[in-house]
């Protein structure tokens, strides 16, 4: 019997056991390395200078020269804006004190001119002063827009902010008197005005007479009165009753209340008002129609109608001042086809009440030192233009005043 062979037992060793042994251990060196103080640098803030040197200042490149120029550019500028600054000022506080002193309704627009304005305000003396007032009230109407300029102006102050007044020895304005204005403030009459050439101005709309809107027609001319004051001329006035009369007041002979050549036309289709017409004696006369004729026209109509139909029986029937008639024969008047109440209205539509409702007339005031004249005055497109000149003005309290 064979003695069996003793099979030695090998240990079956870990590979990853294997591979840490031949490992030197960076992990453990790396987690306990030691510190060198000796070779650790100390901390310090990081250094953002280019190159480790200060930036140079943006204006240190330039010269002394030109630096100089740059400092006068900006110190000019300072006093240019200090300069324009003082002038609106003056300007704000210049308007304030003329709305108050000349009771204006709204600030006017002051423009001082010349440059710089303080050493004008420290010699007391400014070049040139505009001032612009719109909506001046005039007598009846308002104007439009007041400009004057002064030049020359002496200053009489203690200082540049204490001026008491001012004196003008010249001064040029332009005024406006707009029809635009015209036709809003004197719109009572609804009456529009238009310019017709350098000197006159038409005038059309409606007249409320009576409870009645008649059509108004006149013509005014404008012309200067003396130094200071204008004046309108009407003429031409008619106020028109539909189209059956006109009127124009006044005393000639086409003056007063007159058929028109269409109602005059229509006696010849309307018997029973020819007839009525041709009843009364003193319009018969008038008419210069003989006795005859009117008598075969009243019993005839056919003898009517060759009456009235004639021109010159137009033409007579169209002579006849109804105003006169209205009185003595108001039922005739009112057969015609005419209102009582106009007819007693009309007769006080005088020329001088007419005209004093289409009056465009106004006066400069008196100012109280000086001069204020009229230069021109002449019509224009969008109103009247009126231009002035004055001298020896002031405003305010003056030394010599």
């Amino acid at each position: 019997m064979r003695t069996p062979h003793h099979i030695a037992t090998h240990y079956r060793s870990n590979p990853y056991e294997e591979l840490a042994a031949l490992d030197d251990g960076p992990l453990e060196e790396f987690l306990h390395e030691p510190k060198d103080k000796d070779d650790e640098d100390e901390w310090s803030p990081p250094n953002h200078r280019r190159n480790g040197r200060r930036r140079r200042g943006r204006f240190a490149g330039l010269s002394l020269g030109m630096k100089a120029v740059v400092g006068i550019v900006a110190l000019a500028a300072c006093l240019t804006l200090a300069d324009r600054w003082a002038l609106l000022y003056a300007e704000r506080r210049a308007a304030d004190a003329l709305k108050d002193r000349l009771d204006l309704a709204a600030a006017p627009e002051v423009e001082i001119s010349g440059f710089p304005f303080v050493t004008q305000l420290a010699d007391e003396h400014l070049d040139s002063v505009k001032v612009t007032v719109p909506d001046v009230a005039a007598d009846r109407v308002s104007l439009a827009q007041v400009s004057a300029t002064a030049k020359d102006v002496r200053l009489d102050a203690d200082g540049p902010t204490a001026v008491r007044g001012a004196s003008v020895p010249e001064l040029d304005g332009d005024v406006l008197l707009s029809f635009a204005d015209l036709n809003r403030e004197l719109g009572a009459s609804q009456v529009t005005f238009t310019g017709e050439g350098h000197d006159r101005i038409r005038a059309r709309g409606t007249l409320p007479v009576a409870g009645h809107d008649l059509r108004l027609r006149a013509e005014a001319r404008i012309q200067r009165e003396g130094d200071r004051g204008i004046a309108t001329h009407i003429g031409g006035m008619r106020l028109d009753i539909g189209d059956l009369a006109t009127y124009r007041p006044g005393t000639a002979a086409s003056e007063g209340l007159h058929l028109t050549s269409d109602a005059a036309a229509r006696l010849t289709r309307e018997t029973r008002k020819a007839k009525a017409l041709l009843s009364v004696p003193a319009v018969v006369r008038r008419l210069g129609v003989p006795d005859s004729a009117v008598r075969e026209a009243l019993r005839d109509d056919s003898k009517l109608a060759e009456l009235t139909g004639s021109a010159r029986f137009a033409r007579q029937a169209m002579g006849l001042n109804l105003i006169d008639l209205a009185l003595a024969h108001p039922q005739l008047l009112k057969l015609l086809g005419f209102d009582p109440t106009l007819l007693d209205a009309l007769p006080r539509l005088t020329r001088p009440v007419l005209a004093d409702q289409l009056s465009l007339g106004f006066e400069l005031p008196k100012p109280p030192s000086g001069e204020l004249r009229l230069r021109d005055v002449r019509v224009e497109k969008d109103g009247i233009r009126v231009r002035l000149e004055g001298s020896g003005l002031s405003i305010g309290q003056t030394s010599s005043g």
